[in-house]
């Protein structure tokens, strides 16, 4: 199939800050207010467990001051570079941004069959997700999954991961890339068992959501982290909603 010009352009255009970014930012005013709506209460409400691991020091430092400067930094950072992108490249186009839309579609979709086949040959019948919780809460959680697990593990682990890769062992990109890959999938799926409602550690749901870490990392390193993000939330709303049935 010969790719045309346009393809090209929208391929990379999706990936570069003024659409992955601005694309996410939904996802993350969707999961603050159902959050909110839920417990009224930023410091003892359930929330999804990366966003409270990523604001724990900020609020130690400050309370709830702290949150605030949390959100400052967060949305300054992303604004900067949002706003320095578009300066360099011009104006959104909103077709970007639905085929995109169909682009996370297609993957969460994809991920339910690879990950379905997977949870019938590894878990058999065992529950994924934390029990208990209804409906509301487990789809805060994943819309959570999509933009705060998706910032601390593949944004910051596996960027950081890289970076020692390279600068401190002296591997090459490619090699440094798969060492942050595999690494940060392990330290993903080790998190999902941590705190009042992680899971029982189970070797087999481990190695599948390790597995799925290694996807998300892959689909994040070749598609930005807005698609990757809502692709991430897509796919634990649908997996959430299944459980419920």
């Amino acid at each position: 199939m010969r790719l045309t010009s346009s393809t090209i352009s929208y391929w990379r255009a999706a990936t570069q800050p003024r659409y992955s970014l601005t694309f996410a930012f939904p996802l993350l005013v969707a999961y603050e207010a159902l959050a909110f709506a839920l417990s009224h209460d930023a410091l003892t409400g359930v929330r999804n467990g990366a966003d409270v691991l990523l604001k724990s020091v900020f609020v130690l430092l400050g309370g709830r001051d702290g949150l605030i400067l949390f959100g400052v930094v967060l949305l300054g950072t992303g604004t900067a570079l949002v706003w320095r992108d578009r300066r360099r490249a011009g104006p959104l186009q909103g077709r970007v941004f639905l085929l995109m839309a169909v682009e996370s579609v297609v993957y969460a979709l994809a991920f339910g069959l690879v990950v379905g086949t997977l949870t019938g040959v590894l878990l058999r019948g065992l529950a994924l997700g934390p029990a208990g919780l209804g409906l509301a809460t487990q789809l805060m959680i994943s819309l959570g999954a999509g933009i705060y697990e998706e910032l601390l593990f593949r944004v910051l682990l596996v960027g950081m991961l890289a970076w020692v890769g390279r600068h401190v062992f002296g591997w090459s990109p490619t090699g440094a890339g798969i060492f942050a890959t595999l690494a940060g999938a392990l330290v993903f799926s080790a998190f999902h068992y941590i705190g009042p409602y992680g899971d029982r550690l189970d070797l087999a749901s481990f190695t599948f959501r390790a597995v799925a870490g290694v996807l998300f990392s892959g689909l994040y390193l070749l598609r930005g982290f807005g698609i990757t993000a809502w692709t991430h939330a897509i796919y634990d709303v649908m997996l959430a909603v299944s459980m419920l049935r």
